[in-house]
């Protein structure tokens, strides 16, 4: 099958990301989308914010309403901090019968050479950067120097291809600009977030009394 792996902290999850890989899934025909809440990112710290059980709580009550979409523990399973290589690279040794789409933002792609081990990411799947606000750029001059000798433009698919035969994929014509940090400060002060949260969501957030002072 050809999967979408869509990973976030999902601090909470919002009809961005919904957004998202619905747009992703049609453009690339993907059979599914799996959710991966991170466990422990290593950009960004998470000592005050709901734990990973929480938060993968809330993208299975996001999910229920969409059949392709499916939540995964994978990430909070092996613990630790969660580099994206470490979990393509899992996945691949899992599922060697899958095709796998990697999702990120613009807004990441423009960094992802501090990533770890970022150019095995390229050999391990296919990645689709999708628009972010307020981030633009094309993919071609985005690219790191240090291996942007190893892509070459395909006419016939009219995409970057990598020698290892994965795409470089933009998509680049959708975005919603929902912050989950503006949802968090909503919810602190208790002010409506139904337009930007899935209800089923909002009614776990509800019941945990989480993002409360």
């Amino acid at each position: 099958m050809r999967i979408g792996i869509l990973g976030g902290t999902f601090n909470p999850i919002h009809y961005g990301h919904l957004h998202i890989a619905e747009e992703v899934q049609k453009y690339c025909r993907l059979d599914q989308i799996w959710f991966l809440p991170t466990c422990r990112p290593p950009h960004k710290p998470l000592d005050d914010e709901p734990p990973f059980a929480d938060r993968l709580a809330m993208v299975e009550a996001a999910l229920v309403a969409y059949p392709c979409f499916i939540a995964s523990d994978l990430e909070g399973r092996r613990g630790g901090t969660s580099y994206s290589v470490e979990t393509l690279q899992q996945l691949r040794h899992d599922f060697p019968e899958h095709e796998f789409f990697f999702i990120m933002g613009l807004d990441s792609f423009q960094e992802i050479a501090t990533w770890k081990n970022y150019p095995d990411l390229f050999e391990l799947a296919h990645l689709v950067v999708t628009a972010r606000p307020g981030f633009s750029g094309r993919l071609e001059q985005l690219l790191p120097v240090a291996i942007a000798d190893r892509f070459c433009y395909d006419a016939d698919s009219e995409k970057l291809l990598h020698d290892a035969g994965f795409a470089l994929i933009p998509v680049m014509h959708t975005c919603r600009d929902i912050s989950s940090t503006e949802i968090r400060r909503r919810l602190e002060a208790g002010l409506p977030a139904n337009d930007l949260v899935p209800q089923a969501v909002l009614d776990y957030i509800q019941a945990r009394s989480l993002y409360q002072k």
